[in-house]
């Protein structure tokens, strides 16, 4: 599992990692109250991809970023 510290970084890698096999990736998001720390992990069984945060900006990064991939996902592009 690779930690990207840098935000455009790690949304062009999460992008390309789905572009190259849409059907088996997926992602998942976790929130650590206790450390006030919000994660977003892409995988695709092959190669894994996670990138966190503590700053509220990058958490509305992550939802427009999560909203374009579902509407990717949910097109029939596929």
């Amino acid at each position: 599992m690779t930690f990207i510290p840098n935000w455009e970084e790690f949304e062009k890698s999460a992008e390309m990692l789905y572009l190259r096999d849409p059907v088996n990736t997926r992602y998942s998001m976790k929130y650590s109250h206790s450390k006030g720390v919000f994660s977003v992990k892409i995988t695709d069984n092959k190669k894994c991809l996670q990138y966190k945060t503590e700053v509220q900006q990058d958490v509305r990064k992550i939802d427009k970023f999560i909203s374009n991939l579902i509407r990717h996902m949910a097109s029939d592009d596929n």
